[in-house]
This record gives structure tokens, sequence and C-alpha cells, in this order.
């Protein structure tokens, strides 16, 4: 299953187009030196995950919900205890609206994208989010989306949308910086979280094994990031627990590609 994280991709993808050349490397001390990088571990906290059953939509949302309650209680903690803005962000489920956000929203069977404006997470889920359900994969996808509104909450997703770039390779390149962002702080959540979900070694082996198989797609726009580089910045922030570890923005070219 290719892991779909999209809070600002396909229809950013269009905005970002009119933007203005300028050199790299990203400059902008909002992504580079943000206040999130300072403001240490995530405090380990306790998550239960609700029971998931294979083709049961109902216990998805139920269990979505449940690791979504989680991630406000930390983050919440988290980012208050260090001075930075707080605010619960609306979860909601069904049908994707066509022009949620002012997204072009895209045809697949499931999808959950993330609204800035609104800090609402939509999710839609279909056959494909049902199967194998008892995985890890579905806790890491709720936790990466919810990176995304912390990344509105900081200013990150602000100073994103406006850094200047000179082509479409370096528009795409800035996309991924992002998205790699939110995989590593879904790895924050989950080393803050994992003594209390009573998961074994196996199952982060078989969640790291299926990132690295995801990615993007041959063909399709490069706004994701290889599966390797999926992988490397998940257990990143999984093994560090900590948010410095997640600055994408400095990274070399190809801890992004």
């Amino acid at each position: 299953m290719r892991i779909r994280m999209i809070a600002a991709l396909t229809g950013l993808a269009g905005l970002l187009l009119t933007g203005t050349a300028h050199a790299y490397p990203i400059k902008d001390e909002a992504l580079t030196k943000n206040e999130l990088y300072s403001s240490g571990k995530l405090a380990a906290t306790t998550c239960e995950e609700p029971a998931v059953k294979d083709g049961d939509a109902a216990s998805v949302r139920k269990y979505w919900t449940g690791i979504q309650s989680c991630l406000n209680t930390a983050w919440k903690t988290h980012l208050t205890e260090a001075g930075l803005p707080f605010s619960t962000p609306v979860l909601k489920f069904g049908k994707i609206p066509k022009k949620f956000c002012d997204y072009d929203i895209d045809k697949d069977n499931s999808m959950s994208y993330y609204c800035p404006e609104s800090k609402t997470v939509y999710v839609q889920i279909g056959k494909d989010w049902l199967e194998d359900t008892n995985d890890l994969w579905l806790f890491d996808l709720a936790s990466a989306m919810y990176g995304y509104h912390v990344q509105n909450l900081v200013g990150i997703d602000k100073a994103f949308q406006a850094a200047p770039y000179a082509n479409k390779n370096e528009m795409n390149e800035q996309i991924r910086r992002q998205s790699l962002q939110v995989n590593c702080l879904s790895g924050v959540f989950l080393r803050s979280v994992w003594p209390s979900l009573g998961r074994t070694a196996k199952d982060w082996k078989l969640l790291e094994s299926g990132l690295k198989d995801s990615g993007d797609a041959k063909g399709e726009a490069r706004v994701y990031g290889k599966g390797s580089n999926i992988a490397y910045w998940t257990k990143r922030g999984y093994t560090t627990g900590d948010p410095a570890s997640c600055n994408t923005w400095t990274a070399s070219t190809s801890r992004v590609a």
C-alpha cells in the first residue's frame, strides 16, 4: 500500500508555480531555525490503540479518532510548555469534497488531506485502507497527517508557502522537505507513546519495511520522496524522540530526494 499523506500537494503545485525565481538554499529561519527545533523531546505519554478490524470502516474511524486524541494530548503539552501556540485540529470522515481547501482532489479510493486555513484533517476511507489494519501503518498515517497541523501551528507551513524557488525541480524539492518533515514528526510521536502501545520490534520492522516500499510512484510528480528517505526520516524521529532531528529544510538534497 503506497502511503498518501496529502496536505498541500496536488493543489499546492499549481499555486507555487506563480512564484518568483530566487537562489537556493532555503534561508527563511522560520523553516531552518524554527522554535520547534529547540522545544526539546516529546514527553512520554500513554496512548491506547482502539480495536480495529479488517474490512470494518467504522472501526478504522474509531481507531483514527483515538490516535488523534493521543496526538492532541502529546502535542498540546509539548507546544504549550515550549511557549508555542496550540489548537486542536478538526477531524472529519467521509467523501472529500472536490474543492476542499481549494485543492484539486485526487481520485484515489482512500486519501487524507489537511487544510491549514480551517485546521481540518479530512479522511476518506476506502477499501484499500481496510486491509491489514492491525499493523502500524494507520497509526503512522494519522500521526504524519497531524504533523502538517504542527507545521501550521509553529509557522512552518506559512513560511513554506512563501518560500521562493527557481524552477519546478526546486518547487518539488521544497514540497518533499515539507512532506518528509511530517514523516519525522510522526516518528517523534511514536517514540513518545511506544512503551504504552504494547507493540514489538517486529511491528516496527514491518512499518519500516512498508515505508521503504512507499514513496513517489513512477510517472508521478516527485512530492513525497523516495521510500528509503521516508523510512530514514521516520526512523530518525523515532530514534531521537526530538523535533530537533526533523529539520529537513537544512538537509542535503540527497536526503530529501
